[in-house]
């Protein structure tokens, strides 16, 4: 039998309505689970076991009075860096004051208004600026999968946390590859969506949360609440009316891109290489026509973002006092105190890079409906390094796949493609037109009946 754990948010929902499981005993199968793997894990923070129970038996009394809400009684966690009224956000860095949060951010607001029950806040790399799960504030994040290799990152807790069964709903950012990236190596769905979709606070250019889950039913769901509207994120879509649970799709005439290399940094594994293949072959099998897409990045490029990121961390880095600074992770110090002597020319001239990064992802994805490629040019890596190089001059090798969707404002989806031979997840990643996250869903849904069942999520006694 399924451990409560382990059920979807779907699966969940149509028990609460039959009455034939309740929102307290399946709160209770995620909490023993989380019992179980989080001294290993570490993938949360602020766990409010009690609270989340005194939420569940709210939730049952609403499915009794036939009042209940869209996600009423679904367990899952929310990232440290969206704010939670009442909690502090540490960003993941001991440097940072522990001042408790005014007021929910606009998706924790849209889901504890469906009824969701959150458990903890996820845990995250200094301000999250690593694709892995070291921190200076939280012990280190592990993967599930194999505890001796990295989560990814800075959605770090969130992927950990997704993989082993604590609840079926997670939410994370994403500015650069956050959520795709951990999502691809702890074989999670997860979505970057089209920026503005997911109204946010405070917004940035890039920035987006977005869903952490084990299928694209379930991402869908989450999409269904978090892209209502807020009048505190200025740079928000128009509230648009989508049927997000309508994922049906034949790809038949679809053109689909496969983009094999990013164009910059790290080579692409052979394993994760063959994987892509054979997603393209299925997609072309089921009717699609599959075409060569160009690489997007250039070094000027990746040089240039890097310069921009380096020069804004040390804007905030740079002003605190010196025992400040010497909490912050190494890694995160060394690197960001490289903007501290960059002109203002260069910092202009990297901030055009990301414009340019934007163009050339918009030309690669014009003559396609979609584009496919890896998520990752590698599978996970050392759960201690801070990236699959672990150097701080060249910080963003792992990413050229991932990042150039959040310059070009492309909703992109991270799906579990395969496992390497080692047993760790490789993720195939779908990235489309410019505000049709619908569509990537869709291809993504696709792609989880072509691709076929995989491995079971690994379990706490494995």
């Amino acid at each position: 039998m399924t451990d409560l754990a382990d059920l979807s948010a779907t699966e969940l929902l149509s028990a609460y309505g039959t009455r034939s499981l309740s929102p307290v005993e399946v709160t209770q199968a995620v909490i023993a689970r989380i019992a179980a793997w989080e001294p290993r894990l570490c993938a949360l923070w602020a766990y409010e076991p009690e609270a989340a129970l005194a939420a569940a038996r709210a939730s049952e009394t609403r499915w009794m009075k036939g009042e209940a809400l869209a996600l009423d009684g679904v367990p899952g966690t929310i990232k440290e860096n969206i704010a939670v009224a009442g909690l502090a956000m540490p960003l993941g860095t001991a440097a940072r004051d522990l001042t408790p949060m005014a007021q929910d951010a606009p998706p924790t607001a849209r889901l504890a208004e469906a009824g969701f029950i959150r458990l903890a806040a996820t845990t995250m790399p200094d301000y999250g600026m690593l694709s892995s799960g070291l921190s200076s504030f939280h012990k280190l994040a592990r993967n599930p999968w194999d505890l001796a290799k990295n989560p990814g990152g800075s959605s770090s807790g969130a992927g950990a946390a997704g993989a082993a069964g604590y609840g079926p709903l997670h939410l994370g950012t994403d500015i650069g590859g956050s959520i795709r990236l951990p999502a691809g190596w702890c074989g999670l769905v997860g979505l970057k969506p089209s920026f503005g979709r997911v109204p946010i606070d405070p917004p940035y250019y890039g920035r987006a949360a977005g869903p952490m889950t084990r299928s694209v039913g379930d991402a869908a769901l989450m999409m269904r609440e978090l892209s209502r509207p807020d009048a505190r994120d200025g740079m928000s879509l128009p509230p648009q009316a989508i049927d997000w649970l309508d994922l049906a799709l034949d790809p038949r005439g679809l053109r689909i891109g496969l983009q094999r290399e990013a164009g910059i940094g790290l080579p692409v594994a052979p394993e994760v290489a063959q994987a892509i293949e054979t997603a393209a072959r299925a997609f072309a099998d089921a009717g699609a026509t599959i075409e060569e897409a160009p690489p997007v990045l250039t070094r000027e490029m990746l040089n240039g973002l890097d310069d921009f990121w380096r020069q804004r961390a040390w804007a905030d880095i740079g002003a605190l006092p010196a025992e400040k600074q010497a909490l912050i992770l190494p890694y995160i110090f060394a690197w960001a105190k490289g903007g501290e002597a960059l002109s203002g020319l260069r910092v202009y001239r990297g901030m055009s890079q990301m414009i340019a990064i934007r163009d050339a992802a918009l030309k690669q994805g014009a003559p396609f409906d979609f584009v496919i490629s890896p998520v990752a040019p590698v599978p996970s890596y050392p759960a201690e390094l801070a990236s699959p190089i672990d150097d701080p001059a060249r910080p963003f090798e792992h990413i050229g796949f991932t990042l150039p969707a959040n310059m070009s404002d492309q909703p992109s989806i991270a799906v579990p493609a395969a496992m390497t031979a080692t047993g760790l997840p490789i993720g195939l990643q779908i990235t489309g037109r410019r505000f049709d996250d619908l569509g990537v869903l869709r291809l993504a849904h696709l792609w989880e009946r072509l691709r076929g069942p995989l491995p079971p999520y690994p379990k706490p006694d494995a």
